[in-house]
């Protein structure tokens, strides 16, 4: 689901995943390894029994020598309760920093013996919140802050350690793992220098006094009241996947908690909004009450499969309300505000995305008949246009499995969504290879039981496709969904399925996609 949710928003994989160590670790074996560690380690000259004394006393003797000297610190290095490997050091203090991992036995954590901790999702969970506590404590203590904050090529640089944040999400990270060595921290650390020269003082504090306390103080260490919290993120995680996965056996695809903060803090920040948001309140005739693991029930808002309208005004909610359910394939952190607006599993983000590649996509479900009797058959273009990108997006989709489509008008082409009966009448059906939307909507649902989430602000033609219409009002909730049939059969548009484009091949072309899934 992670990739699924990053792949329907390209260039915005965000600020989850990853440690310390991004992209310079690829997958193999047990966890993440660097590329060149095992090269850089063997070239290290001490054993693999040296201790943080010596590699103290051996950071001290550098001080003042040539940057690259550092280098004689890669490798292995044991201090009383766990063990320290370098395994990258940067070629200079304006490079990137020099990676670093920690490696702490199971019977050194003393976390509670609870069965909570002991199954797939409690594991994750786990790791998240080590990862939180390792990077706040960073933070709170100002490992962070660099030597120098400025100064030219003669001032001090690094002397910073770098851990990633983690978003509001509970996801597999590369930052804390638990892996069958033991428990793995990895972060980076910016070996301090003064031009070229080593700053050997400030590097061995790093090494005797940082990452000792940032272990000791948040893993070692830890009381009960730390027990408690995180005994509640690991079942606050647990009832949120039990959720999700409940939703299908339910009928439904979606589900909005009563009480749940939707808005967050700006555009640029995933933060609960502080002061001024309205908690959700489902309408009466679309709540549902679902009883949790752990003695625990929640009521809100249940979106039924098929196709749910979400209508209303401008900035009154609509987007808001899509987004939450967007990242309910994700548990969240406790207090986020979300934490029990799930989504179905498969769901997917649909948006155009004018410019992409595509490469060997069929789109004739939507787009069929081009001029000159070109092909779209086995699509490939450089620089796709809105509706093309749209069309590849959608047949994408349902070839890795999505059964959900979350679709916003606002990041949608026009021309891909509607096509009204004064342009059908200008432009004949066999002069236009685009096939809208629309007219594909509630055959999707009807043979392939795909179900479709649509903000539309703009179009009432969708009120002839749809199953459930809710309105945003000032950021609450109301079911129009009778007084939507009302104004549909009051103002009909004649709306019948259009053969244009590939609607006669769609059902053979969609089966094939969802018949590769399967049998992948």
């Amino acid at each position: 689901t992670d990739l699924m949710h990053r792949g329907r928003n390209r260039g915005q994989t965000g600020q989850d995943g990853g440690g310390g160590y991004r992209n310079d670790y690829k997958r193999g074996g047990r966890g993440f390894h660097p590329y060149s560690s095992s090269k850089e380690v063997t070239t290290s000259s001490h054993t693999s029994n040296s201790s943080d004394g010596q590699l103290h006393s051996l950071i001290l003797s550098l001080d003042r020598g040539n940057y690259p000297q550092y280098k004689s610190i890669l490798g292995e290095w044991k201090y009383p309760e766990f063990n320290l490997f370098i395994d990258h050091i940067q070629g200079d203090p304006y490079a990137p920093p020099s990676r670093c991992r920690v490696v702490i036995p199971h019977d050194m954590c003393k976390f509670p013996e609870k069965g909570y901790l002991f199954n797939p999702v409690s594991r994750v969970a786990l790791c998240d919140f080590l990862a939180r506590r390792l990077s706040n404590y960073v933070k709170s203590q100002n490992y962070d802050a660099p030597l120098s904050q400025g100064g030219g090529w003669s001032s001090s640089k690094g002397g910073d350690i770098g851990f990633e944040e983690p978003s509001q999400h509970i996801i597999p990270r590369t930052s804390v793992l638990n892996a069958e060595d033991g428990l793995q921290i990895r972060f980076t650390v910016s070996l301090p220098g003064q031009g070229r020269s080593i700053l050997g003082q400030a590097a061995a504090k790093i090494f005797s006094e940082k990452i000792p306390a940032l272990i000791r103080d948040n893993i070692l260490e830890v009381g009960e009241k730390d027990h408690e919290v995180l005994q509640k993120h690991c079942l606050s995680s647990e009832q949120q996947t039990f959720l999700r996965k409940k939703l299908s056996s339910l009928e439904l695809v979606g589900f909005v908690a009563n009480g749940s903060l939707l808005p967050r803090e700006s555009g640029t920040s995933d933060l609960p909004m502080k002061e001024g948001a309205i908690l959700f309140k489902s309408p009466p005739e679309l709540e549902v009450t679902i009883d949790l693991p752990f003695s625990g029930r929640s009521t809100g808002m249940g979106i039924k499969k098929g196709v749910t309208l979400i209508v209303g005004g401008g900035y009154h909610g609509k987007t808001t309300l899509l987004n939450a359910l967007e990242v309910g394939i994700y548990d969240h952190v406790p207090g986020d505000g979300r934490e029990f607006v799930a989504v179905d599993e498969n769901a997917v983000k649909i948006r155009s995305e004018d410019g992409r590649r595509i490469e060997a996509v069929d789109i004739r479900p939507f787009i069929n008949d081009l001029p000159f009797g070109k092909s779209t058959a086995n699509m490939c273009t450089e620089d796709a246009s809105g509706s093309t990108s749209q069309a590849a997006n959608i047949m994408e989709a349902l070839e890795i499995g999505a059964s959900t489509l979350l679709i916003d008008e606002d990041t949608c082409a026009t021309n891909f969504m509607i096509r009204d009966k004064r342009m059908q009448m200008l432009v004949p059906k066999e002069k236009e290879p685009i096939t809208p939307f629309l007219y594909k909507v509630r055959q999707l649902t009807k043979d392939l039981n795909i179900s479709t989430i649509l903000v539309m602000g703009s179009s009432g033609d969708y009120f002839d496709v749809a199953d459930t219409v809710v309105l945003m009002e000032n950021y609450s909730a109301k079911d129009k969904t009778v007084e939507a049939l009302d104004v549909a059969n009051k103002f009909a548009t004649d709306l019948r399925p259009q053969k244009e484009g590939g609607w006669q091949e769609e059902k053979k072309i969609i089966s094939r996609y969802i018949y590769i899934t399967m049998k992948t």
